[in-house]
């Protein structure tokens, strides 16, 4: 699988698309007037003890509190029952805390006091004495080397701190393993200096801004190319790698071409389609995805296939190519938290086990953590997906005016009937000679067109004079009754 690596700088934003094969993946946007923080590490003050939630809300100088659950203050790996946030935190308290979800929609960051400083190879967690190795390197011969590396060199220091090595350290050597250790004991100790100095609220470390998170967190030795559009960001780019991956230096590549560099994969079109929430299949069927506030749905439809065999073939066709869109749409529009997918109901039972079988076949390459847990009596397919920042829909777009986030305004003639019956509540406690009406175009025409009858109706059976006053600053559901 070939893989590229797009970064388009300019002074208002960082945009990363990673392309597979010639196809956009995953896109990250960060924008200088509101850059993520999770992993920022800060001094902060408790404002606020929740008991009937066992939670805490903790001032780290953002606009709105941040919040942390006993979970993860407690020193327990598991929270036990007897556990009260009382126990640990009181309003006024000063805590050094790490942000593990940015602030979404309403709500705010969500922290832990369990710190821990990612490098390339390894993530350093200064509270915890444990050596563990990433899930995704499954080969034990090679999970036993990497821990047997870190330690070894940890042997002659005087530490009670802990690593995980991540899956970029696949393969790495003693030597890159070593200096990872050493950039992070150094990396801690600063951290540890400003923990001491520092007056809540403040940030005491921030992560690294988004194109070199990329090249930390990313980029692999199955990248081959890393393509950036900034020469001032291109060099900064090769001294990270001068530093921390060598062997990708020769990948790193100054763009100055005049088209610019996400018109290259269609990534530009790649993203507006990603804000449609229908999703069309090559084979005629489609896709409807729909983002709320607590969970997202994904519904599976034949569309236009017929398919050449029989029904159950045809669905079960739809349902797989449907499986293998969904955990590209996942990972493109970066939804999370818990996704349901219905599927087009099959009978087959080895037809299901397939399209469930694919639909983790496909999640495997996702850089966030996903778990499905199975098809549930009404045929659904329940996941979650690790969410720790916003939706490409929730940073590039927001509520419709009109419509207020529903998806749909009422219709011309809904309004119409509720202006009617709000000018015969307002007779009935007013003394008024005249009703003006002020609303959009597409209500003011159907009164003068459509409802005209019901308009002098009303006139004749109160005795007075309605009038219509286009305003076109009003949306379609938006109209007021004035009285003179």
């Amino acid at each position: 699988m070939s893989e590229d690596v797009l970064i388009n700088v300019t002074p208002m934003e960082i945009r990363v698309a990673l392309v597979e094969n010639g196809v956009l993946q995953e896109v990250y946007i960060e924008r200088s007037t509101r850059k993520g923080i999770v992993g920022n590490i800060y001094q902060g003050k408790v404002v606020r003890v929740l008991p009937g939630m066992q939670a805490a809300f903790v001032d780290i100088g953002l606009e709105r509190a941040a919040f942390i659950h006993v979970s993860e203050v407690s020193d327990r790996d598991a929270v036990n029952p007897s556990d009260q946030i009382g126990d640990y935190l009181r309003e006024g308290q000063s805590l050094v805390v790490q942000v593990t979800k940015d602030p979404i929609s309403t709500k705010g960051a969500r922290l832990t006091t369990h710190l821990s400083i990612p490098s390339r190879y390894l993530v350093y967690m200064p509270d915890q004495a444990h050596v563990g190795v990433s899930q995704r390197i499954d080969n034990e011969e090679e999970r036993e080397r990497l821990k047997s590396l870190v330690s070894k060199a940890l042997e002659d220091r005087d530490e009670t701190s802990g690593y995980i090595l991540r899956t970029a350290a696949e393969r790495a050597g003693e030597e890159e393993i070593l200096s990872d250790i050493n950039f992070l004991t150094r990396l801690w100790q600063s951290v540890k200096k400003r923990i001491t100095s520092t007056k809540a609220p403040a940030i005491i470390y921030e992560d690294l801004p988004l194109h070199l998170r990329t090249m930390r967190d990313l980029v692999s030795l199955s990248t081959e190319k890393i393509r950036i559009d900034s020469r001032e960001n291109y060099a900064k780019l090769r001294g990270f790698a001068e530093d921390f991956i060598p062997d990708l230096m020769d990948r790193i590549e100054y763009y100055p071409g005049e088209r610019p560099i996400f018109d290259l994969y269609s990534v530009e079109d790649e993203i507006q389609r990603a804000l449609d929430r229908k999703v069309q299949l090559k084979s005629g069927g489609y896709l409807l995805i729909e983002q709320t506030e607590s969970m997202t749905t994904i519904d599976v439809n034949t569309g236009a296939f017929v398919g050449s065999r029989n029904l159950e073939e045809t669905i079960y066709k739809t349902n797989l190519e449907a499986a293998t869109a969904i955990g590209r749409q996942l990972r493109l529009r970066n939804l999370g938290g818990i996704i349901i997918i219905d599927f087009i109901d099959m009978e087959d039972e080895e037809h299901k086990r397939q399209v469930l079988r694919m639909l983790e076949k496909v999640l495997e390459t996702d850089h966030a953590k996903t778990k499905i847990t199975g098809v549930s009596e009404l045929g659904l397919v329940e996941m979650t997906r690790k969410r720790t920042r916003e939706s490409l829909g929730q940073v590039l777009c927001e509520p419709c005016r009109s419509c207020r986030g529903s998806g749909v305004i009422k219709t011309p003639e809904t309004v119409c009937y509720e202006v009617l019956r709000e000018i015969m509540r307002a007779d009935r406690a007013y003394n008024s000679q005249t009703y003006t009406v002020l609303a959009s175009n597409s209500v003011v025409e159907r009164f003068l067109d459509e409802d005209s009858t019901a308009v002098a109706e009303l006139e004749a059976f109160i005795g007075k004079t309605i009038r219509f006053q286009v305003d076109p600053v009003y949306t379609q559901d938006q109209y007021d009754v004035v009285l003179r």
